[in-house]
Order: structure tokens, then C-alpha cells, then sequence
């Protein structure tokens, strides 16, 4: 009897601090940027993330994410990135109650970026 309440008490300790959305679809989203013309720099929080056309990883998070496109010879253009609600999170209400939603919402992972895919065409200067 004490080994089964052991038990019962460890499974709702692990699923009280699962965060579902973490788990199953990660803390960053891969998005593809093109620009016109090619070759442009992307750049997110400071970082050069790659030269379009490319595929970046870009981490997810609450606030509003911004990408900067940057290329001699042109204006640079600043995107804001749109997200929705990451319906994965929902599985937290079943399995890991506030916990897991509190997790989710530090990683990020409430949201997913949506569209996956970016156009941008730069003015030259």
C-alpha cells in the first residue's frame, strides 16, 4: 500500500510539472525568408541568423518579435512576427494544470508562429 501511494504521488508530481507545449512542439519554430532581391541579411534580437533565401530557427516568446532585413544598397526593413495560440497548450489543463501552462508561457511555447513563411522586398536606397 505504501509503495502504490508512493507511486500515485511521483506520476502526479512528473504530470503537474509537464509543460505539454515545451515537450511536444519545441521552444523554436522554423521559418523561411526570402527577400527580394536575394542576399539580404535576417537578423533577430541582434543576431544574423542567415542570408536570404534561407530557413531560420527563431525562438518563440510573449512579447513582440521583430525581424530586421538588411542589405547594402537598401533601406533596411524591420517585419514584425505574427503568432497564434499553440492549441498543444490546452493538453496542460488535462495533464499539468497551472504548472504546465506557467512553463509553457516562459518557454514560449503558448504561441507558434503563423505564417511559417516571410516575402520581403526591399526598396533600394
Amino acid at each position: 500500500m505504501k509503495r502504490t501511494l508512493s507511486l500515485i504521488l511521483g506520476l502526479s508530481i512528473v504530470l503537474s510539472i509537464t509543460s505539454c507545449a515545451s515537450i511536444f512542439t519545441g521552444t523554436k519554430d522554423s521559418i523561411v525568408f526570402t527577400t527580394t532581391p536575394e542576399g539580404a541579411k535576417v537578423i533577430h534580437k541582434g543576431i544574423e541568423k542567415c542570408l536570404t533565401p534561407c530557413t531560420a530557427e527563431i525562438p518563440r516568446g510573449l512579447g513582440k518579435q521583430m525581424v530586421i532585413f538588411e542589405k547594402e544598397g537598401f533601406e533596411t526593413k524591420e517585419v514584425k512576427l505574427t503568432k497564434t495560440f499553440n492549441p498543444v497548450t490546452l493538453l496542460n489543463i488535462l495533464l499539468g494544470g497551472a504548472i504546465g501552462v506557467g512553463i509553457d508561457a516562459a518557454t514560449g511555447s503558448l504561441t507558434k508562429y503563423s505564417p511559417k513563411s516571410y516575402t520581403v522586398e526591399l526598396e533600394s536606397k
